[in-house]
């Protein structure tokens, strides 16, 4: 009955700040810009050619803070290393280089600039 996840929401402190991060760092696609009312904005990113986005979300309109730490999102790429290092040269902070994982795959963990931790995942 389900086919697929739409969106995850991450909050974010600047929207226009997390949207340079994931379009202009991570070469991430606008999906929707959506305004209701005088505060409330939909912002949602994603990597070109994927099923589910991200919601750039407002800590005002979730009532909720920003708080740095997992957002339990994995990532995929083909390649961990390329990927770190292409990502490390444009800033992207990572918690370290990629690591193989106890069930044989590499891994590593990076941030955006407001503290949200993903899971890079190889495969």
């Amino acid at each position: 009955m389900i086919t697929h996840l739409h969106s995850a929401t991450i909050l974010v402190g600047d929207q226009e700040e997390a949207l340079r991060f994931y379009v202009g760092t991570l070469g991430w696609e606008k999906r929707e810009d959506l305004r209701f009312g005088p505060v409330h904005r939909f912002l949602s990113v994603a990597p070109p050619g994927a099923v589910t986005s991200i919601v750039l979300g407002q800590p005002e309109v979730h009532a909720r803070e920003v708080v740095p730490g997992g957002t339990g999102i994995t990532m995929m790429t083909p390649d961990v290393a390329a990927a770190h290092a292409e990502m490390s040269a444009r800033g992207v902070r990572f918690a370290g280089q990629p690591q193989v994982m106890p069930w044989g795959t590499k891994a590593t963990w990076f941030t955006d600039p407001f503290g949200n931790e993903y899971f890079l995942l190889e495969g």
